[in-house]
């Protein structure tokens, strides 16, 4: 059963079959958010989504970053990512027409950094979600 259904910008219909959150800052014991930091743990956490979903293909959704006024300090101005760190295996039909839909689905993992601690579903979706080019970056696999 999956967690969620989402519908994207394509209408194509996609499932949530797995979902990993954890605190994009959580273990963070020294310094200040800022952009070294910040593409360190964007870089991170999709090595983290390849090496552990090995078996379908991954895109990283570039996140946000938020410039809030605080001073900064040596390695430049504050820079906040959004506040959780999520993987999601998705499911959807065959990409290839010629596939036996009974037999065959495609399979895309997905790295994103959203506000809060929200299963995404529907049209409540991240619009980055929601606009996944699916056949691009899916890849068809047999059941």
């Amino acid at each position: 059963m999956p967690l969620s259904h989402i519908v994207l910008s394509s209408g194509r219909s996609i499932e949530l079959t797995e979902l990993r959150m954890s605190s994009t800052y959580g273990g963070m014991l020294e310094g200040y958010p800022c952009k070294p930091v910040n593409d360190m743990k964007v870089s991170g956490h999709r090595r983290k989504a390849e090496r552990e979903f090995s078996f379908a293909p991954v895109h990283l959704v570039p996140p946000s970053r938020a410039y809030p006024d605080l001073t900064g300090g040596h390695f430049g101005p504050v820079e906040v990512l959004p506040a959780v760190a999520c993987i999601g295996v998705f499911h959807s039909t065959a990409i290839a027409p010629e596939l036996d839909p009974v037999l065959h689905h495609s399979t895309l993992t997905v790295a994103w950094f959203q506000p809060g601690p929200d299963v995404p579903s529907g049209e409540e979706a991240d619009p980055a979600l929601r606009g996944l080019r699916w056949e691009e970056l899916a890849r068809d696999h047999e059941l």
